[in-house]
């Protein structure tokens, strides 16, 4: 039986005066800069107990010059993941996208995740940075995962066309030194659906309607010579490579997430991902056309598209009743910076999608950006240092958003130091201190 607008309006008063009450979930993406040389590497920086990491901290504070290099070093990534701790104890979303975070390549060692949690997480941290003082509530997740990435996955082929092949990081699926830097993860406080999380690694850039093999459009550049056996106009890729070429730079995920309400369990579905930045190009646009067309790629999966399939070969897109989130750091500002700006403008303006929480009242603001003085039809929208709104968390049409926010505190706010610390790295670039990129949030009501 359907049940007409005033029908559900009668029945949600109903619940509400039985006690019961609409579910409210904070979903966030966030880039946390954590790139490391290996991805052992952030693995021991995770495993390091607070008693050891309080003591690198503590001297760090009282003479960090008098430490050697490699325990001011490993203090300074100490002080990162802590900041970034206190950014999401302050935030505190109940989901949560991680980008560079890095893991094995294959999504499968959860070890770097849980020591966070254990180590960092799970311990108060400071809003006031290295100074110490109070501490924020500990926040737990239950349920971690990471995925596989192409980063660093060796083709062995040619990809950069510098005349050998299996070199990286250029001849990688997705550019990166080693499988699994710049991987990404979640968190979350909700049960997450692994036997439906679809992925698409492996997925053709070929497939994709309208895709198109990079050429040679550089052509007079003293300083990005075309390469050897190539002319002005020429495809990039060689037809072997491009019938082989992947689309997603690290991944494409769809993870499945349940979610309690009055009427039941709700599923909503994170559509997770981190293409390529449309900059670093020499003779081509190829990361300018990869970024557009791994952005393109949710909008063709949110429209049930037939041509796509995942890594067990399934085929189409998302159901046109499914709640839904796109999340991560598409790389893309639909009003400024390198990329088509047209594409991720689609994307946000898709008819599926809530706009209130993409282009109305509810965009993520924050103040920090405000004072950061960035130019622009929306400065106070931006999500980076660099002055671009990159970081996106866009739900769809049939989640309510109630709120929403990047978390980017302004001079003279509490937490402004996790970002903004003279003391550790470049003041203002925030990089070293936390990351370059801003806590993106939007809190949603399931009912």
């Amino acid at each position: 039986m359907k049940m007409g607008k005033w029908g559900i309006t009668l029945l949600l008063s109903a619940l509400t005066l039985m006690g019961c009450k609409n579910e409210v979930v904070t979903v966030a993406s966030f880039n946390l800069s954590f790139d490391r040389g290996s991805f052992e590497q952030l693995v021991d920086e995770m495993k390091t107990s607070r008693k050891k990491q309080t003591a690198l901290v503590n001297a760090y504070v009282s003479d960090k010059d008098g430490m050697s290099d490699e325990d001011r070093e490993r203090a300074e990534k100490i002080i990162q993941i802590r900041n970034v701790a206190a950014i999401i104890q302050t935030s505190r979303p109940d989901i949560l996208m991680m980008g560079e975070f890095n893991n094995d390549g294959n999504g499968i060692k959860l070890k770097a995740l849980k020591g966070f949690q254990k180590n960092y997480l799970s311990h108060g941290q400071s809003p006031n940075s290295i100074d110490g003082g109070d501490k924020l509530k500990p926040i737990k997740y239950p349920f971690k995962e990471t995925y596989a990435t192409n980063t660093g996955l060796n083709s062995g082929l040619d990809l950069d066309n510098n005349g050998e092949a299996g070199q990286l990081p250029g001849d990688a699926w997705g550019f990166g030194f080693y499988h699994g830097q710049y991987a990404f993860a979640l968190m979350s406080k909700f049960d997450i659906d692994k036997k439906r999380t679809r992925t698409f690694q492996t997925f053709k850039w070929k497939n994709l309607q309208n895709a198109e093999n990079p050429r040679v459009v550089n052509c007079n550049d003293p300083n990005n010579p075309i390469p050897e056996g190539l002319a002005c106009g020429d495809a990039w890729y060689s037809d072997q490579e491009w019938q082989r070429m992947r689309l997603s730079s690290k991944n494409h995920v769809d993870v499945p997430i349940k979610i309690s309400t009055p009427f039941g369990e709700e599923v909503v579905h994170l559509l997770l991902s981190h293409p390529t930045p449309p900059v670093f190009d020499t003779v081509t646009e190829n990361n300018k056309l990869r970024n557009r067309d791994e952005i393109q790629f949710w909008i063709d999966y949110i429209d049930n598209a037939d041509f796509i399939y995942d890594d067990k070969g399934k085929v189409g897109g998302l159901s046109k009743k499914a709640h839904f989130v796109v999340m991560g750091d598409l790389n893309a500002d639909p009003l400024e910076g390198d990329g088509f700006q047209e594409t991720i403008g689609a994307l946000l303006s898709h008819p599926r999608v809530n706009h209130d929480a993409t282009e109305g009242d509810l965009t993520p603001t924050s103040t920090g950006a405000l004072e950061a003085n960035n130019t622009g039809q929306y400065p106070e929208r931006v999500t980076s240092t660099f002055g671009l709104r990159v970081d996106h968390v866009i739900p769809s049409a049939g989640l309510n958003v109630i709120e929403s926010g990047v978390y980017w505190p302004a001079t003279g706010e509490e937490g402004r130091l996790l970002m903004n610390d003279e003391r550790v790295g470049q003041y203002g670039d925030g990089k070293d201190i936390s990351s370059d990129h801003r806590l993106v949030w939007n809190v949603v009501e399931l009912y």
